[in-house]
């Protein structure tokens, strides 16, 4: 069942989502060759935590973590471990918040130390698809619009998307309906409403979109074992257009990296910078 929030929800869902974001903003530079995955888990959670909030995936579905981190050519699902990461490596971390009765998520694809000029442009792709899907986050489209915009642009960019993950409704369960493909049919699907809100979150592959299942039950990688990369935000539906309910812009200040690619998402209505 698809279930529309109020304005008030959708400022506590922010809440969560700004903490994510902000988690991921204090490990930006912290995300560098030599240091394992275990520990930037252990710093996310206990900020997580220090901040009023809980860590969202640690125990949910028996998850053992508090962030599921991916390197180079896992997708998603990753579980953090000892093994130091390495120059040139990339590495997705994704992050959940519980806060206030709601769900927040994001997740950004971090280069480690210095990555090639072809993987740099591979994340770049990737990344502006997530803007481009949540640009047909409008009144009047439907889900299918969503990933018909991303799984062109970036079959134009020389890439796959993954067809067999997806993003999601998010609110006071991590993961309600709808389901939303990063492919699709325009005009196909649920018809977006003011309300909705979603997990818009491609995950792109430098080579086949097909993806393999590890015995862990969690761990997914590409089939041809080439660089996976997972960029996600939460996103809510006011006045027609979409509005974006976690950031980027934490770990661009940490990166010194100054970019305007969320300004025409945002919305007075549901501002909390004071949070």
């Amino acid at each position: 069942m698809i279930r529309l929030k109020t304005i008030e929800e959708i400022i506590l869902i922010k809440k969560s989502a700004f903490l994510a974001s902000k988690t991921l903003g204090m490990l930006a530079k912290e995300v560098k060759p030599g240091v394992n995955t275990l520990y930037l888990d252990k710093l996310a959670e206990n900020f997580i935590r220090d901040h009023g909030g809980k860590p969202a995936f640690l125990g949910l579905y028996d998850f053992p973590n508090t962030l599921c981190v991916s390197p180079n050519h896992q997708v998603v699902h990753g579980i953090p471990n000892r093994e130091p990461l390495s120059e040139g490596d990339i590495l997705s971390i994704d992050c959940g918040v519980y806060m206030n009765g709601f769900y927040g998520e994001h997740a950004y694809t971090f280069e480690v130390g210095n990555v090639s000029a072809d993987i740099k442009k591979f994340l770049d792709c990737s990344k502006k698809s997530l803007y481009i899907g949540i640009s047909k986050c409008l009144t009047g489209n439907h889900i299918g619009d969503i990933g018909f915009s991303i799984q062109s642009y970036i079959e134009k960019c020389g890439y796959n998307v993954v067809k067999d993950l997806v993003g999601h409704g998010i609110g006071k369960k991590m993961h309600e309906d709808p389901q939303v493909p990063n492919f699709g049919k325009k005009g196909k699907g649920f018809p977006l409403k003011n309300g909705l809100v979603l997990s818009v979150e491609p995950m792109v592959n430098l080579g086949s979109s097909e993806i393999f299942f590890h015995k862990d039950q969690w761990t997914i990688t590409t089939l041809d074992e080439k660089i996976s990369s997972h960029y996600e935000h939460n996103i809510a539906i006011v006045d027609g257009s979409p509005c974006l309910l976690s950031t980027f812009r934490y770990i661009y200040k940490e990166l010194n990296v100054q970019s305007f690619e969320e300004t025409p998402f945002q919305n007075k209505k549901i501002n909390i910078d004071n949070f």
